[in-house]
């Protein structure tokens, strides 16, 4: 790879996930590290926000794209309106032809920038997931591997997540996209067993999060602190990732919200200081400000307004403050990991109880469809009972993810001079090879 080589990286990001944020910082901070010279650009699902936040060119990863919310937005290289009328949009006739050209309009657009770089990188731990239908995450990987194929551009699957991929058209286009690819690798044993599943047998490898290489500032002195602190990450019921929708989702979000008010105000009854966040800026501010409620309403306790974080940055910091965290998301667990801080999972998805598993934690886990505020706070007890053991497991553990990601980084990346002597070794084999062929 040449040392000012044209790098980009594809990640579903852009509707407020901080997990998905962290992901592209670390990605890009690993490569600049190795190679300073290496041009970073991003596709994303909201450019503006990508190079705002990252401080790179970013550039359309779909042909609709998203604001923050994940709520769709119109992507400024499309052009809208021009000969037809809005009645004839809703003609079938007209609207499928019409989607059809700026579809291959974007495709082509998309595969000359590609074009320019040497390396396509598919970051960020669930984009091998169905979340909107086979024809928007499993369609975005498989054009834009294929892309990268016939533009012979490299194509890397970094630490991925998969599923769900329940329809036969999502497991499709996933198959064919991971075997477009020229490296794989998972974030974990299921994904790699479900990407088997679909018919993806060529091989594949299995390492840590990207975020657990993320470098983080050491917490303040807890034993500081006037009084212990528990942050409580409430988050919306990911109904997109049942086979089944339910019938009434509003009540299933309302009964979670209850149980963990009833969790909460159990909490609170031991004299800890609640304090609510969210890692999604997006999706978890209405289930902060309803959990809110609900503990003023039913419980009198009183809570100020939660400041939504912005950043990455701003999220560690506040997380740095607490001393035991509740938390239903991925990367919620992992950002306690990074600051040392004692964590109880609420699993929305198997990705979760499979990372509390590998660190040793499933007893501190619990699933989001089924569990009891009571079981909830009594595993709240033990945690925090066994905190100086579980503390001491994170560490271990972060060490051990921490140097099997410096080791892959290495290896897909590798620093310049290191770089220059494999291409020395390289050359003096080739030379001694050519020289004993003369001589025979």
């Amino acid at each position: 790879m040449k040392d000012n080589a044209r790098i980009a990286i594809l990640h579903h990001t852009g509707g407020g996930n901080l997990g998905d944020d962290a992901i592209i910082d670390v990605v890009i901070g690993n490569i600049r590290r190795r190679q300073p010279g290496a041009d970073i650009v991003v596709f994303s699902m909201n450019p503006d926000d990508t190079t705002r936040r990252h401080g790179v060119t970013a550039f359309p990863l779909r042909r609709h794209c998203w604001s923050i919310g994940y709520k769709s937005a119109k992507n400024p290289e499309i052009a809208s309106g021009g000969p037809y009328r809005v009645g004839e949009m809703r003609n079938l006739l007209l609207r499928i032809p019409r989607s059809l050209l700026l579809e291959l309009r974007f495709l082509a657009k998309s595969y000359r920038r590609l074009k320019t770089c040497e390396m396509l990188v598919v970051s960020g731990g669930g984009q091998l997931t169905e979340r909107g239908g086979p024809w928007s995450f499993p369609y975005a990987l498989f054009t834009w591997t294929l892309l990268a194929k016939i533009a012979g551009v490299r194509c890397l699957f970094l630490n991925v997540g998969a599923g769900p991929l329940n329809h036969s058209l999502s497991r499709f286009f996933a198959k064919r996209a991971l075997l477009a690819a020229d490296y794989v690798s998972f974030r974990d044993r299921q994904s790699q067993s479900l990407a088997v599943s679909v018919g993806f047998r060529r091989e594949s490898h299995v390492y840590p999060d990207n975020v657990f290489s993320l470098t983080v500032e050491a917490p303040a002195d807890e034993d500081q602190r006037p009084s212990r602190i528990v942050g409580i990450a409430p988050m919306p019921f990911p109904f997109s990732d049942l086979l089944t929708p339910p019938d009434d989702p509003q009540s299933i979000q309302a009964e979670f919200i209850e149980k963990l008010a009833d969790f909460s105000s159990q909490v609170a009854a031991l004299s800890y200081r609640l304090q609510l966040f969210g890692s999604d800026v997006g999706a978890d501010p209405k289930e902060i400000e309803h959990l809110r409620t609900i503990l003023s309403s039913r419980h009198a306790i009183s809570l100020p307004a939660c400041e939504p974080v912005s950043s990455v940055d701003e999220l560690l910091s506040r997380i740095g403050a607490m001393d035991y965290v509740v938390t239903c998301r991925f990367h919620g667990v992992v950002f306690s990991l990074l600051l040392n801080k004692p964590v109880l999972a609420i699993s929305h998805h198997p990705k979760v109880a499979e990372l509390m598993r590998t660190l040793g934690l499933s007893r501190y886990c619990v699933d989001m469809q089924n569990f009891d505020s009571e079981t909830l706070f009594e595993k709240f007890l033990s945690l925090v009972s066994e905190s100086d053991n579980v503390r001491q497991r994170m560490s271990a553990s972060l060490t051990g993810f921490r140097s099997q990601l410096a080791t892959q980084f290495d290896d897909l990346f590798p620093p310049l001079a290191q770089a220059a002597v494999r291409r020395l070794v390289a050359s003096a084999g080739t030379e001694a090879v050519a020289v004993g062929q003369e001589r025979q």
